[in-house]
């Protein structure tokens, strides 16, 4: 290894601060070589048998289960996460896995379209190598989204992952080769942002995804859209948790702090601004208070830890400052607001009220433990509240009237809602934005349509009357 290379991928325990692993980035020759090799392969897997794609995603699913634990213990090193959490992740993202190996042939079929005359279906072809740009905070999960669908319907795929999750980036790699996926098909790439844009330029890749940041996010689109080619965004969110009513108060509560909390709240689809009724709202605050009083701080490979520290000193640094910024500009703190006087970038469990227009919580994301409260006089107050955001990811409407819920629901501008739990995610529902929050969906039938060319074959006999030719 030079010692010139650059190793800005790096392990470095959020707990300890301690870097236990260094890997150097590739670039130039390198990285053209990658491209070339995904190339090749991808004119050989889109040959195989559909079904022969998908053994090999329903054989990477049974390796992430039987490698569980050393999987999430490096999700609980790299960024971490709860280990209670970590298996959560590594669960979660073998079903997507497996999901696509089951349904990934019948959702890539021809489909037959009603013609009066011959005979017309759409062909979903893949487009080839495909860039993924994915985050640190679900290292598996995020991954395993874009590449499970892209590999069985015959795309191959570069992954860029995030450079605090180096180790966890190497394991999937090693998950998709020791799969049965041939060089090339999945291809972990340590490479700068730099260098992204020179993949997205080259004529080899057809298409690019990313889940992480807005400016992020606009760089690939830009990129793409100047190369004709397509993008697919998840990017950022400030979901709502709409509460209309008191009753089962308990489990509305519980299912608040769920939502807020998972991932120690670096979740784009975490709750983070909650909406709720005046006649419930002190009971809702003093609740809430109380479980943020309960968590305990500690080692997030500790089963007891409730807990733990945010991905990195940098991200508890600049959660702490929009905190207290947005008190410096009036708002009121109802619990925590600064560092946890510890080692580790641990931030105290936060909650903010008296939040308006122009203070920095409300406009922008707070990606970590800290939670906004807002008092509405009524639904129409509560559905004008969550649509004023630049987001509209995720959401949840909490009411024991389903129809009530479900009529403010539909009225809410969001990629998704829930009704009566936090917004999340399973293998056969789409996942996606709208506004800043990104375009296009990923999982479900819906995921397998993102990148393919859904090229129309219509059939008309020889002697069939020829028509005006329009275009």
């Amino acid at each position: 290894m030079s010692a010139q290379r650059k190793s800005s991928f790096a392990t470095v325990s959020p707990y300890t601060g301690d870097t236990l692993a260094e890997f150097p980035q590739i670039e130039g020759e390198e990285v053209d070589s990658a491209l070339e090799t995904a190339g090749h392969a991808f004119d050989a897997w889109r040959k195989r048998p559909i079904g022969e794609r998908a053994a090999v995603l329903g054989r990477a699913a049974e390796l992430m289960r039987e490698r569980r634990e050393p999987l999430a213990q490096l999700l609980t090193q790299e960024m971490g996460k709860l280990i209670s959490e970590a298996r959560g992740e590594v669960d979660l993202a073998a079903s997507i896995l497996s999901y696509y190996a089951e349904h990934g042939p019948a959702f890539a079929a021809d489909e037959p379209l009603d013609v009066e005359e011959g005979e017309a279906y759409l062909v979903n072809e893949p487009l080839g190598v495909l860039l993924g740009v994915m985050p640190w905070n679900f290292p598996y999960y995020q991954v395993v989204r874009f590449a499970g669908p892209n590999v069985v319907v015959g795309n191959t795929v570069l992954v860029k992952h995030a450079g605090i999750c180096p180790q966890s980036a190497l394991a999937l790699e090693t998950l998709f080769r020791d799969a049965g996926a041939p060089e090339g098909v999945y291809t972990n790439l340590f490479v700068s942002h730099d260098e992204v844009s020179r993949i997205i330029d080259s004529p080899v890749v057809r298409g690019a995804s990313l889940t992480g940041s807005e400016r992020a996010g606009a760089q690939v689109a830009e990129r793409a859209g100047r190369n004709m080619k397509p993008s697919l965004l998840e990017l950022g969110g400030s979901d709502v948790f709409i509460v209309l009513d008191g009753e089962g108060l308990e489990r509305t509560v519980g299912a608040a702090v769920a939502g807020r909390m998972a991932n120690t709240g670096q979740s784009c689809v975490a709750s983070k601004r909650f909406i709720v009724l005046e006649d419930v709202y002190d009971d809702f605050v003093a609740g809430m208070r109380r479980a943020f009083e309960a968590l305990e701080p500690g080692d997030p490979s500790d089963e007891a830890t409730t807990l733990g520290p945010l991905s990195s000193e940098q991200a508890a640094a600049d959660l702490a400052d929009q905190i207290r910024e947005t008190v410096d500009q009036g708002a009121e703190l109802v619990i925590g607001g600064g560092r946890i006087d510890r080692p580790g970038a641990f931030v105290e469990p936060t909650i903010l009220t008296g939040v308006k227009p122009g203070m920095r919580a409300y406009a922008e994301e707070l990606f970590g433990p800290a939670a906004v409260i807002y008092r509405v006089a009524d639904e129409d107050e509560a559905i004008a509240l969550a649509n004023d955001s630049q987001y509209g990811l995720g959401g949840s409407v909490f009411c024991s009237d389903v129809d009530r819920a479900r009529r403010v629901a539909e009225r809410v501008e969001t990629g998704m809602i829930w009704i009566n739990h936090p917004t999340s995610t399973q293998a056969d529902l789409p996942f996606g934005g709208i506004k800043r929050s990104g375009y296009g969906r990923e999982l479900s039938k819906l995921g397998m349509r993102e990148f393919v060319n859904r090229k129309l074959v219509r059939v008309l006999p020889p002697d069939a009357e020829l028509h005006g030719i329009a275009g």
